[in-house]
C-alpha cells in the first residue's frame, strides 16, 4: 500500500513536469494543475501519516513521531477508554443475555457426541487430578490437619442433633429395614447353625426331643417376628428402637456423662495410631475404583454422566425457568468479575504498552492500522487532484 500510495504520487509529479512547458489555456492548464494539486494532498497526506510514527525524513519537527513519545499515555487512555466502554456490568449483561447462553448449551448437549466430549474431558481432568493426590500427601491432611482439628472440635452435640434429626425425618428406616432383611435371610439360610447356637444354651437335663420342639419354635418365632416388624412400622419393637435412638440423641446433646463418654471414645479413636493407615487405605481403594470407574466407558460414571448431560441439555433447552436461572447465575458470576477485576483486566492494557520498546510500539501499531493509514494517502492524492481542477475551473471562470 506504500507503493501504491507513493506510485500515485510520483506519477502525479511525472505529469507535472510533463505539463509544465506545455500551454496552459487549454485542457493542459486543467492537467498541470490538477498534478500540482495532487503532489501538495499527496505530500501533505503523507507528512500527516508518518508524523505519527516517526519524524518525515529524519527531521525532528514538532509533533510529529507521536505515537514513540506518547505510547504510555495512549495506552493509558486504551486502558480507560475499554474499561468505561466494555468492561462495565450493564454491557456484560447485555452481551451475556443477547448470547442466550443457556438455550445454545441445552441444544449443543442434545448431541451425543457433544456429551460423550464433556465426559472425556471430565474423566481425564478426574484421572489427573487423583494421580497426582500421593498417599503421603493424603496423610500428611489427615495427621498434621483433619485430625487434630477433628479432636478439638465437641462431636458429641453434632452427633446428637444429627442422630436427632435422622430419627425424626425417619431417614433411619430404611437401615432399619435393611438389618431386618439380612438377620431374615440369614436365620432362613442357617437354619442348623441356629439350632446349634441355641442347643449349646439349652439345660444338660431336658430331653433332646424336647430341646428340638424348643429351637423348632423359637426359630418359626423369630422369623414370624422379624417378618411382623418388617412389614408394621408402628411394631413395638420399631418404636422401642425409635425411643432409644432419642434417648441417646438427647443424652449427646445434653447429659454431661454422655458426653464426656463421647469425646473420651473420640479421643481414643483419633489418637490409635491405625486411622490414619486405615483412611489412606480406604483412600487408595476408592481412587483405584474412581480412575477405573473413569477409564471404562462402560461403567455406570459414563452411562449415568450420559443420562444427567442429556436431562441437562433438554431442559436448557426447552425450559425457560431452567434457562432463566443459569442465565441469572451466568449473570452474577460475570457482573462480580466485571466490577471485581475489571479495572485490573484493563490495566493490561496500559502495562503491557508501556513495557514495549517505543520503535517496537510504534512499528505494532503501524503494522496494524498502516494499510488504512495509506488509504489517506491515496485518497489525499485523488482529492487533491480534483480540487485542483475544480479550483483552476473557477479561475478559469473570473478570468
Amino acid at each position: 500500500m506504500r507503493l501504491v500510495a507513493t506510485g500515485l504520487l510520483v506519477l502525479a509529479a511525472i505529469v507535472f513536469v510533463a505539463t509544465l512547458r506545455l500551454d496552459h489555456g487549454g485542457v493542459w492548464g486543467f492537467v498541470n494543475t490538477a498534478a500540482e494539486a495532487a503532489m501538495v494532498g499527496a505530500l501533505a497526506d503523507w507528512f500527516a501519516v508518518t508524523a505519527l510514527f516517526r519524524h518525515p525524513l529524519g527531521l525532528p519537527v514538532p509533533h510529529t513521531a507521536l505515537v514513540k513519545k506518547r505510547k504510555d499515555e495512549l495506552g493509558r487512555s486504551l486502558q480507560e477508554f475499554v474499561a468505561d466502554n466494555f468492561l462495565t456490568e450493564e454491557i456484560a449483561r447485555d452481551r451475556l443475555a443477547s448470547a442466550h447462553v443457556a438455550q445454545r448449551l441445552g441444544a449443543w448437549l442434545g448431541g451425543a457426541d457433544h456429551r460423550q466430549r464433556v465426559l472425556t474431558e471430565v474423566a481425564r481432568g478426574g484421572t489427573r487430578a487423583l494421580d497426582r493426590v500421593a498417599d503421603d500427601d493424603v496423610r500428611d491432611f489427615l495427621e498434621q490437619l483433619l485430625l487434630p482439628r477433628l479432636s478439638q472440635e465437641p462431636i458429641s452435640p453434632i452427633a446428637g442433633s444429627l442422630l436427632e434429626g435422622v430419627v425424626d425425618g425417619g431417614s433411619h428406616t430404611g437401615l432399619v429395614d435393611l438389618g431386618i432383611d439380612e438377620i431374615s435371610r440369614w436365620l432362613r439360610d442357617n437354619p442348623e447353625l441356629f439350632k446349634q447356637v441355641v442347643g449349646d444354651k439349652a439345660p444338660w437335663w431336658t430331653p433332646e426331643w424336647v430341646d428340638d420342639k424348643v429351637i423348632d419354635w423359637t426359630y418359626r418365632q423369630a422369623l414370624t417376628w422379624l417378618g411382623e416388624m418388617r412389614s408394621d412400622a408402628r411394631h413395638p419393637a420399631r418404636t422401642a428402637l425409635d425411643d432409644l435412638l432419642r434417648r441417646l440423641a438427647a443424652d449427646l446433646q445434653h447429659d454431661p456423662e454422655v458426653m464426656a463418654s463421647a469425646e473420651a471414645l473420640k479421643e481414643r479413636l483419633l489418637a490409635h495410631p491405625q486411622v490414619p493407615t486405615s483412611a489412606v487405605a480406604v483412600w487408595q481403594s476408592l481412587r483405584t475404583s474412581l480412575m477405573g470407574a473413569l477409564a471404562d466407558r462402560d461403567s455406570y460414571f459414563w452411562r449415568r454422566g450420559d443420562e444427567l448431560l442429556a436431562h441437562l441439555g433438554d431442559h436448557l433447552a426447552h425450559d425457560e425457568a431452567w434457562q432463566q436461572r443459569l442465565e441469572t447465575h451466568l449473570g452474577e458470576i460475570v457482573a462480580f468479575f466485571v466490577n471485581t477485576y475489571g479495572d485490573e483486566l484493563a490495566e493490561v492494557i496500559s502495562v503491557t504498552v508501556e513495557r514495549w520498546d517505543a520503535d517496537e510500539a510504534s512499528e505494532r501499531i503501524e503494522l496494524f492500522v498502516g494499510r488504512d493509514l495509506q488509504f489517506i494517502r491515496i485518497n489525499g492524492t485523488v482529492v487533491g487532484a480534483l480540487a485542483g481542477l475544480a479550483i483552476h475551473t473557477v479561475a478559469v471562470l473570473i478570468a
